[in-house]
């Protein structure tokens, strides 16, 4: 069995256990690196930490997909975990290149990868239902026509963009799942009400819930209404780019260096990288 088999295999058993794993999202081989040292057991991508790393917004567009797939690359040689990559709406309006992305994805390494049905377009944010449901429809055939098992997660994005429609993320989740989607996903979950919502509507397949922003729950909690993934989006590349801008705040404006002292020594940085 050959590496990326293997690691498939693994983040596939993840999603089979009784209990939630929390896969956080490392920004690049670096933090993939320290993650990884800490136990962690799955890795994903974030596209805003991705973005942000190269000095670009995120969801607008200043991605490219060979930007995405350059980043995928670089954080799953950096370990040997599982990763899956964030594949935002798959780079393509049509169900093809969603199919297409999913492929080129797989060559970079990595052994999971979802799709979302937002546009990219603030005037027309997401899909229309019938077009969303084709997107993973093809996604799946591309994942199911690899020689390994690739994970492929649907993600319903109403509710990050202003469609506070719980009814039809749930009805599309649904959809993504009998399409074949092995995990589903709806970023911006409000409740605990909302999660188990989600994982009711979609069961007995996994559910991914990111723990970013205003949804205050713990690893136990969410293992206990169900929920066999938890994620953390751009939520840890945010912490770091908040501490190093503090730093630079306090030596710009103060003329003072006493973040030095709430630094990561230089020995305990270096010793991670070392082979």
């Amino acid at each position: 069995m050959d590496a990326q088999t293997l690691r498939a295999e693994t983040f596939k058993r993840l999603h089979e256990r009784d209990r939630a794993f929390v896969m956080p999202n490392p920004w690049d081989a670096g933090s993939a690196v320290m993650l990884a040292s800490l136990g962690f057991e799955a890795l994903a991508t974030t596209s805003a930490g991705c973005a942000f790393s190269l000095g670009r917004p995120d969801a607008e567009g200043a991605l490219s997909l060979d930007d995405t797939l350059l980043n995928a690359h670089q954080i799953a040689q950096a370990t040997t975990l599982p990763v899956a990559a964030d594949l935002e709406n798959g780079f393509s309006d049509s169900p093809d290149g969603c199919a297409q992305t999913i492929l080129r994805a797989a060559a970079t390494g990595i052994v999971g990868g979802s799709i979302e049905d937002a546009t990219g377009n603030s005037g027309d944010p997401i899909y229309a239902f019938d077009l969303s449901v084709e997107r993973v429809q093809a996604a799946v055939v591309a994942a199911r026509s690899l020689p390994f098992a690739f994970t492929l997660t649907a993600r319903a994005e109403n509710l990050l963009h202003g469609r506070l429609d719980l009814p039809d993320t749930l009805r599309r989740l649904q959809a993504y799942a009998e399409a074949g989607a092995d995990v589903l996903y709806a970023p911006g979950l409000r409740t605990a009400d909302e999660v188990l919502a989600v994982v009711k509507a979609v069961a007995p397949k996994p559910v991914n819930v990111l723990m970013s922003g205003a949804l205050k729950l713990s690893v136990a909690q969410l293992s206990a209404m169900g929920v066999k993934r938890i994620s953390v989006g751009s939520a840890m590349a945010l912490a770091a780019y908040g501490e190093f801008y503090r730093a630079a705040q306090e030596v710009y404006e103060l003329g003072t260096f006493t973040f030095t002292e709430r630094s990561m020594p230089f020995s305990t940085a270096n010793q991670f990288f070392k082979v």
